[in-house]
């Protein structure tokens, strides 16, 4: 009998942890701007999860929310080390949020590629801090909680992220002149024109990207870089080519690419 208590137990936990899992995939992710990290954030919390008593515990999402986002801020910490080492300029790993809205976040905030790459200017707490609150709508006092700090500091921690990101990030554009951005970019880098280029370029580094598209090589279709784009009202701002096959390749392996 106790076995059979036991292996209910135990399906109930692992239940409960998949119904969370998108979730906690997203704050990690946002977190650390890598997706390998972040599984690697979810599986150690899978791991404590399994071996945590369980049996007070009346809201597991929030206690797996909290031990994810804590590993996360950790991971952060070394991961800052490894970025510094990397050859070329480090860039997020795409993910394809549009498969599960709880992956994709609550709010648009902290979803695209070129918020995340100013996330990493932020300190893990900061970052963690604004990620809980801009893209997943979570409550002051329970990121307080999770932060094991104040309801004021924790204020204070998202103010300052809010601010520093807006004073590098430029006026956003509809996803439609995005759209319109990224096609007409391409084509002319496809013709050569560099009078279309010039429309379309601007000499500041700025807002948000494009959805990103895969690039691919003439023999056998295969995807070779993901070209993101940073746009404002004013045109292109930033341009970010990712060709690392190891960052590049989940991405190309989603259902929607």
């Amino acid at each position: 009998m106790r076995a059979r208590d036991d292996a209910g137990a135990l399906d109930e936990a692992t239940r409960e942890f998949m119904a969370a899992r998108p979730q906690l995939f997203g704050i990690a992710y946002r977190v650390l701007g890598s997706a390998v990290e972040a599984e690697d954030v979810v599986q150690e919390a899978w791991l404590r999860w399994q071996n945590t008593d369980r049996v007070d515990i009346r809201e597991p999402v929030a206690f797996l929310a909290t031990v994810t986002a804590r590993l996360a801020i950790n991971f952060a910490q070394s991961a800052r080390m490894r970025r510094e080492s990397y050859i070329g300029p480090w860039l997020p790993e795409p993910v394809d949020t549009s498969m599960d809205p709880q992956v994709g976040a609550e709010r648009a905030e902290a979803v695209d590629l070129a918020v995340l790459l100013l996330l990493e200017k932020l300190n893990p707490v900061e970052r963690a801090a604004y990620v809980l609150r801009e893209a997943f709508d979570y409550p002051y006092q329970q990121i307080a909680d999770i932060l094991e700090t104040s309801k004021t500091n924790t204020r204070q921690l998202v103010s300052r992220a809010r601010k520093h990101l807006s004073a590098e990030r430029r006026e956003p554009v509809s996803p439609d002149a995005h759209r319109r951005l990224l096609e007409v970019f391409l084509a002319a880098a496809q013709t050569g024109s560099l009078a279309a280029l010039e429309d379309v370029l601007t000499t500041f580094a700025g807002s948000r990207p494009t959805a990103g598209r895969p690039s691919f090589s003439p023999p056998r279709g295969k995807s070779v870089a993901l070209l993101s784009v940073d746009v404002s009202a004013r045109g292109i701002e930033r341009i970010m080519w990712l060709v690392n096959p190891a960052e590049l390749a989940p991405y190309v392996a989603s259902p929607n690419n």
